[in-house]
């Protein structure tokens, strides 16, 4: 199929149900956690823990995850908001990994459906299958592109020059896959956006943590990329469906800046200097094309990809 690569099924009738946990990351998400929290109530799996980490919310965040009734919720708070991956870290280090099969990564604006739960932790039945992935759909009912191919210089280049949702479309020569049709077929994808990722103990015990150095966005690609390195692979698994809010990323300038210099730089870690320079050209091209026309997140990332002293080194607080 376009951009996935099916995988032979795995029966699951001589296996038990998959002991998952949830570590929850939270930053000032008072308005979404409860919704989130009542959606893993209801979806009917038993779970082994669910964790809170939460990055210095200023708001009720840590009172309403305390205060649920309907799940045994354990709130880590981390003292800082140092990004997505340190508040995963944060949450699986407070898991007893001895009695878990599957840890759910889920951001508070999402709300799981109805027994999906052990949709997805059956997908890591599959050799080699250290991360499974659910289908996003928006409030709306609309579909979330999160699937991706792997980073490559051509398909930056292809996302620069060819608008939108278009360049999604013409297969592999680009990163995003934005084709409709993949998006009804389960099968292995190179990377999908992180709101809700299933790991595998297994995986975690043999690649470690997530990478604190990104803050915020591209620490999920990181991890893909990382997995697949040491033989694992990342599932999608259109049968599970969630709900995700999501877009801060596509509206506000600070965000879209962080975005555009991480996966730069997780590129230039991951190949030579030559490599990593025609990759930052090509992306600076697409920016730079975007800007032009006025877009105020490209001129912000344009402006953090050619003056460093611009980009963020933390986030708000």
């Amino acid at each position: 199929m376009e951009g996935l690569m099916a995988q032979d099924g795995v029966s699951a009738r001589t296996r038990p149900a998959a002991r998952v946990a949830v570590v929850i990351v939270t930053y000032n998400s008072a308005d979404v956690l409860g919704e989130c929290l009542h959606a893993l109530a209801d979806e009917g799996t038993p779970l082994a823990a669910v964790v809170v980490a939460d990055n210095a919310s200023k708001d009720e965040t840590c009172e309403i995850a305390g205060r649920f009734a309907d799940l045994d919720v354990t709130v880590v708070q981390t003292g800082r908001n140092g990004g997505y991956a340190a508040g995963v870290n944060a949450g699986i280090q407070a898991l007893d990994l001895s009695v878990v099969d599957a840890i759910l990564v889920l951001n508070a604006d999402c709300r799981v459906s109805p027994n999906t739960l052990q949709v997805l932790a059956s997908a890591l039945n599959r050799t080699n299958c250290g991360i499974a992935v659910p289908r996003l759909r928006y409030p709306n009912g609309a579909q979330q592109y999160t699937l991706r191919r792997k980073p490559t210089v051509i398909r930056a280049l292809v996302e620069a020059l060819v608008p939108g949702q278009l360049a999604g479309r013409l297969g592999p020569l680009a990163e995003r896959v934005t084709d409709p049709r993949v998006y009804e077929e389960p099968g292995v994808t190179a990377w999908a956006t992180g709101a809700a990722m299933m790991l595998s103990v297994r995986l975690l015990l043999d690649i470690g943590m997530w990478d604190e150095s990104f803050l915020m966005y591209s620490e999920e690609t990181e991890y893909c990329l990382r997995a697949a390195d040491n033989g694992w692979y990342t599932w999608y698994e259109p049968a599970a469906v969630f709900e995700h809010v999501g877009g801060v990323s596509e509206t506000k300038p600070m965000f879209a800046s962080m975005l555009t210099v991480n996966k730069v730089e997780l590129f230039r870690r991951r190949h030579n200097r030559l490599h990593g320079a025609a990759y930052l050209a090509a992306v600076a091209v697409g920016q730079g094309i975007r800007a032009a026309v006025g877009r105020p997140t490209s001129r912000a990332s344009i402006a953090a990809l050619l003056q460093p002293s611009r980009r963020m080194r933390e986030l708000p607080t």
